[in-house]
Formats: C-alpha cells, structure tokens, sequence
C-alpha cells in the first residue's frame, strides 16, 4: 500500500504551473535517434503520515541522490537520481532503474517499492529519452559509493531541505537555459534533476512557497560551492 503522504507523487504527473521549468516539455527533435534510460526517484521515510505537517510529509521523509564523478565524460560533478542506460536484457523502464540503482548505490531492490512511471523527458546532451520511476523505499538498505569512477557521493538528502524557501532557486546558463533549482548539503541539484523534482512537488501537497523570481548564475553558483563561499 503506498503510504498516504506519497498519493501525490505516485499518482499524479509533474506539472509546471508557473512556466519555469523546461525539463517536463523537452523532447527528442523529429526524427532523432534516441537510447532509452530509467531514474530511480526513491523516497524514503516512515509510511505513517504526520499530520501536523503539509501533505502530512513524515520528518524523516528523505530522498536519495548521487553526485557523478568529475571525471565522468557526460554531466560530470552533476547531482542526479540513480540510474541509467537500459539493457536489452531488462525488462522495461522499472528494471532498468532498479538495476542501475543497485549497481551505483549498493541498495537492495527487494526493499523498493515502484509506485509509478512516468512519461519519458528527453536529455539533449546525452541524447537519451529518460523515464523517471517513482518508488518507495520500504525496507532501506545500505547504500554508498560503489565505483568511485561514476559517483562521487550517494546522499539520502531530507526531503524538507528540498522543500525549504531558502534552499530553492531558479539558475540561468549563458547558453539560455533557466530552470529550477536547489541547494542541499553542499551541492547545486538543477538541470533534468530540479526539473523532475520541482515538478513533482507541485503535486506533491508538500510544496511550500518560494521566490520564483531569484534566478543565479549557473557558473557563480557552482564556483561559489567549490570555494566554500556557500555553506554545506
């Protein structure tokens, strides 16, 4: 049963509301080619809801994320759900998550719950349609590092940080792209990462207000977590 504080994230699509976020309707040009890739979007936390809080999202309500390797050739340093390109041995979107889950993070599947799958978002860099697979982490397991060569951290991020005014933004790149953003225990999430989660807080029933008008430079950003200017 998908705990009660889920119901928005398991059923209902990411929206965008305030025409901030290019990531929900991005998609391959015509006739392009594309690799098929799955996300895990994992939360975790205890199923029983707490209702003193929006949404009735438990204190303990987390969500896991890695942060690839700056030697990596595509998104290197990025933060990013678990996940990646599909096998022809997997069998669909939801396996191909868990798989790649579970060879980055260590994580035991067995304790993955899915809930939902959502419409596939196209990644222009890479090249790969991506669908995002929403789950529950029922039994947590241990997760960390398993290859340093692809991940640089694996992070179980409090979902509250996310969700706090303070840590929300929007960044700008001097290539034109704007799209949400946030910042959580000394790393800048944006890009189809923000994209995804920002819009499933809008279903989510958790989402507190924040600034939409505060957008930041992308590079300023990034160099001012590198130099510690910001605090982790």
């Amino acid at each position: 049963m998908t705990p009660y504080w889920l119901r928005g994230v398991a059923t209902r699509e990411p929206t965008d509301p305030h025409g901030l976020n290019p990531v929900l309707t991005r998609g391959a040009p015509h006739g392009m080619t594309t690799r098929q890739a799955s996300v895990l979007v994992l939360f975790g936390g205890s199923p029983e809801p707490d209702p003193l809080v929006r949404g009735g999202l438990p204190a303990d309500a987390e969500l896991l994320l890695t942060q690839r390797a700056a030697t990596m050739r595509q998104h290197s340093g990025q933060v990013a759900f678990p996940g990646g390109a599909a096998d022809p041995e997997d069998d669909g979107p939801i396996a191909t998550a868990l798989r790649e889950a579970q060879e980055e993070t260590g994580l035991d599947p067995d304790g993955v719950r899915p809930l939902a799958v959502l419409p596939e978002l196209f990644i222009p860099p890479s090249g790969f349609d991506v669908t995002p697979v929403v789950a529950y982490w029922e039994k947590p397991s241990p997760v960390g590092v398993v290859d340093p060569a692809e991940a640089a951290r694996v992070v179980r991020v409090p979902v509250r940080d996310l969700l706090d005014p303070e840590n929300r933004f929007q960044v700008s790149h001097r290539m034109g792209y704007r799209g949400p953003a946030f910042q959580v225990d000394g790393m800048l999430v944006w890009g189809f990462t923000a994209g995804v989660l920002a819009g499933l807080f809008t279903v989510s029933g958790w989402e507190i207000e924040w600034d939409h008008r505060d957008v930041r430079d992308l590079a300023v950003v990034q160099a001012e977590l590198e130099s510690g200017v910001i605090d982790a």
